[in-house]
């Protein structure tokens, strides 16, 4: 059985993702540019996850996630995608929905991450912007409710 895994591993592993998307692998040096640590506890946390066995490590060379790893990162990165396209439909400024979605992917349930990924596939399938979506627009700009002129049938 995996030791826990924490907030720290699942960040590394979604930068060690994000960064092999862009190349075939992941150096040192980007990971602690990327995560904003020192290039020492990078080392430190590439060796534990090359342990518990999410990426494969060998000194000098580059950093790659193995099966294990990329399957975790992949679910820590999509449930970070939604938090963030959830949090842009209600308005967060984007500097700030990066930031929550960052916080709060850790914590969500699979259940609730499902409900949001279906609600954000929804909104942003929808052919036009929905009314309600308007709606709540401006209720959080003004606190007030969009006046409603009831249609009167002839």
């Amino acid at each position: 059985m995996d030791k826990i895994i924490t907030k720290s591993i699942e960040d590394y592993l979604k930068t060690i993702y994000i960064l092999t998307r862009k190349k075939d692998f992941a150096k040192t040096s980007d990971i602690s540019s990327a995560l904003n640590v020192q290039p020492p506890s990078v080392t430190e946390m590439i060796q534990k996850l090359n342990k518990m066995g999410f990426v494969s490590y060998e000194k000098y060379k580059g950093i790659t996630l193995t099966k294990k790893g990329e399957k975790l990162a992949k679910d820590v990165y999509k449930r970070n995608e939604t938090l963030f396209n959830f949090l842009k439909i209600i308005g967060v400024k984007e500097k700030v929905a990066e930031d929550d979605a960052c916080k709060m992917e850790h914590d969500l349930t699979p259940a609730t991450t499902k409900h949001l990924a279906k609600f954000v596939e929804f909104v942003q399938s929808s052919p036009r912007n929905p009314k309600w979506l308007d709606h709540f627009k401006y209720y959080s700009k003004t606190g007030k409710h969009i006046e409603c002129k009831e249609e009167v049938l002839k």
